[in-house]
């Protein structure tokens, strides 16, 4: 956890909640946002630190594609919410972008645990579970064993992940202002 300087605060807070409030209203987060989000990351981190913050920023967009974008690719998230992910990651370099995605995760399994009982799904999403487990060591996708676990789908439970992404981010930001050395 490092210390962001406060223009990488507000960008990224910026860009989170307005993603958040578009996947709320519209089930969508605008490419123009997240292609903004992109190059504001690199061109800020590589104006401030020059080739030392372009790498920084290619570093976080970088793992950030890595680890999203095979979730898109079984139809587990929207483009959209991998593109975020990705501005975040340019923005906030490497290590950062991985303690938003832990901060990501914990809400986002607290959400969905929420969702799935709120919905009375709470069973048939460990079947769902167990569904994905085997169609992955089966080296198949899971969508293609279960129309329900592809996200595009009507009958699937859709978490709005962008909301989830940008409380996990402004949380580990509240927390990075805290506690990160200056």
């Amino acid at each position: 956890m490092s210390y962001l300087p406060p223009v990488f605060q507000f960008l990224v807070a910026l860009i989170v909640l307005t993603a958040g409030y578009f996947d709320l209203r519209y089930r969508r987060v605008p490419n123009w946002l997240t292609g903004t989000g992109v190059l504001c990351g690199i061109a800020l981190n590589t104006f401030l630190l020059q080739t030392q913050g372009l790498l920084f920023s290619l570093k976080g967009l970088g793992i950030a594609m890595l680890i999203y974008f095979p979730l898109y690719m079984l139809r587990g998230m929207g483009a959209g919410d991998v593109k975020l992910m990705a501005a975040v990651g340019s923005i906030v370099g490497l290590w950062d972008w991985i303690g938003i995605l832990v901060c990501t995760a914990v809400f986002g399994g607290i959400a969905a645990i929420i969702l799935v009982t709120t919905k009375g799904r709470f069973r048939k999403t460990f079947q769902n579970m167990w569904m994905i487990l085997v169609s992955l060591g089966h080296r198949q996708a899971p969508y293609q064993t279960s129309p329900e676990l592809d996200v595009a789908n009507e009958r699937a439970i859709r978490l709005p992940h962008a909301v989830v992404i940008a409380v996990g981010a402004l949380c580990f930001l509240a927390a990075a202002d805290k506690w990160a050395p200056r």
